[in-house]
This record gives structure tokens, sequence and C-alpha cells, in this order.
């Protein structure tokens, strides 16, 4: 299994950006005002990943009073990762599409104030869990064997 790469995610973002800024063009005036704190569970998502990232290092690392890791328990980090990834990209891009569409027209409707502040939040909350998914993948990799200097 091969690392995610940054172009893969930018690109995933690239597209949802332009998506959302799409559907919000042709529907925002009749969505409801997002909640301040819409995205902020995704920051829920990254501090839980951070903590597992932190934990299954000491396990892969054999640290002392650490428990082994399965192998099974690493494949199954690494796919929580690759998918935490993706939809940390993946949101980034639909709350940067709603950010690019709500500066122009905030004096336009009365709820673009409120959902800019949204998704000022959302973003910060979708890169964190991105940046805590690469860390997560990071940490599942095995300690590089030692070059036989002791």
């Amino acid at each position: 299994m091969r690392f995610t790469r940054p172009r893969d995610l930018a690109t995933t973002a690239v597209i949802a950006a332009l998506l959302a800024h799409l559907v919000l063009r042709l529907a925002y005036d009749t969505l409801p005002p997002l909640p301040r704190a819409a995205g902020s569970t995704l920051l829920a998502l990254a501090a839980v990943e951070v903590w597992f990232a932190f934990s299954l290092r000491a396990r892969i690392e054999r640290r002392q009073g650490a428990r082994p890791v399965q192998p099974l328990t690493a494949a199954r980090a690494v796919a929580l990762a690759k998918a935490s990834s993706v939809l940390g990209a993946l949101m980034f891009g639909v709350w940067s599409g709603l950010l690019i569409y709500v500066i122009p027209v905030r004096d336009s409707f009365s709820a673009a104030g409120n959902d800019l502040f949204a998704a000022v939040v959302g973003m910060v909350s979708a890169a964190a869990l991105t940046a805590a998914a690469l860390w997560l993948e990071h940490c599942c990799k095995t300690p590089t064997e030692s070059s036989g200097k002791d």
C-alpha cells in the first residue's frame, strides 16, 4: 500500500470546492444558516486520531510497557488514516467553496456573515483532520532497521 500523496488530497479538495461553489450559486438563498460550529466535529476526530497515532507509535516502536501491535490493528489504522485524510481534504474543499461564495455576498444575505464564520471553523477543522490522518499514517511505518552500529 502506498502512502497518501498530497497531490491526490489537493485534487480532491479542489474538485469539492468547485462543486460546492456551483451548488451554492444555484441554491444558497434556499438554504438555512449553518451552525457556527458546524465543522468542529472534524476537530474532535482529529484529536482522537492524534492520540491514536502517538499510542500506536509507542506500540510499534515497542517502548517499555507498550503492548505489541497486531498486524490487523496496524492495517486498520492505515485504512482509517487514508479515509480520514480524504474526508479532511473533501471537507476542506467544501468549506473553501462556501467561503469563496459567501465573502462577496455577505452583504446580500443575512446568513452569509454567520456562514463565513462557520466556513472558517470548518476549514481549520478539516485541515486539522487531514494533518492528523497523515500523522497517523506516518506513525504506522515500521521503525527503520539500525545500520548494524550498536
